[in-house]
């Protein structure tokens, strides 16, 4: 029988991760970001499933070889992710093995499924690596502003979209407080408008997920580019490492990452169906 864990015993599947994988299953097992686990035993989990607080993607982590709890994961799917799902408005279901051995597991799981695939690239950026002669040139008319509490409370009302950085940092922290505490980011504002952001999304120990969205009216200015090459320098300073996961078939990602200087340490597939 698959259960859920209470936030208070995330804890207990820290020895099961794969150190060598994905951030975010280390940001909710240390509760640092938010997060629902799912595991085959209370008491001494051997195998489990995160559900990112973001609503993001799941994460199977821990024994791929555990048939009870395999065999389940179609009425966990059913009986618990969906109707959740539907709450949010989630409409797929997106989910990766924290190794690759659960890759054939989740293929056969759900291979009823109409089941679909892609390919992650994951980068880290460490002191030594950085390419700082590479930080573009953009218009006077784009400002760039390190978050703040100053800037989220926004009393003076001087930023007219305050609510797509606020909505940014609620997805992924349980509160502003903790994102400034945990995380830090960079936004760049245009006549009063945020166009631009780049945020910790994830965080474990001293490494800090990326995250960059820019407004569709003003891509291709080299904003992203330039956000991260803040972030990246605040990173460094802090002595914390800069981890960044893309897509493969995302080409404008990959090259921003690869110009600054990050290195590709590993690749894992996603598996994708329909809820």
């Amino acid at each position: 029988m698959i259960v859920e864990l209470d936030k208070a015993d995330f804890g207990k599947c820290r020895e099961l991760l794969n150190e060598q994988g994905q951030l975010e299953a280390k940001a909710v097992v240390e509760r640092i970001n938010p997060g629902r686990i799912f595991v085959d035993n209370r008491d001494n989990p051997s195998s489990g499933l995160i559900w990112l607080g973001n609503n993001d993607g799941f994460i199977f982590f821990g024994s791929e070889q555990n048939e009870e709890f395999n065999n389940e994961l179609n009425n966990l799917i059913d009986n618990i992710i969906i109707p959740a799902a539907k709450k949010v408005q989630l409409k797929w279901f997106e989910g990766v093995g924290n190794h690759e051995k659960w890759n054939p597991i989740i293929a056969s799981v759900f291979e009823h499924r109409h089941l679909g695939s892609w390919l992650q690239r994951v980068y880290t950026l460490q002191q030594g690596d950085y390419k700082g002669d590479t930080v573009p040139i953009v218009n006077h008319e784009y400002e760039l502003c390190k978050i703040s509490a100053t800037l989220l409370d926004n009393k003076d009302h001087s930023i007219h979209n305050i609510v797509f950085l606020q909505s940014k940092i609620e997805a992924f922290w349980s509160s502003t407080d903790i994102f400034l505490s945990k995380g830090m980011g960079y936004c760049i504002i245009h006549h009063n408008e945020i166009v631009s952001t780049c945020i910790s999304g994830f965080v474990a120990a001293n490494v800090h997920g990326i995250d960059i969205e820019t407004i569709e009216a003003h891509q291709g200015k080299n904003l992203a580019q330039t956000l991260a090459h803040h972030y990246v320098q605040d990173c460094l300073k802090n002595n914390w490492i800069a981890y960044w996961d893309c897509m493969d078939m995302n080409k404008p990602s990959v090259a921003i990452a690869e110009k600054i200087g990050f290195r590709n340490r590993f690749h894992y597939t996603g598996y994708e169906f329909s809820l």
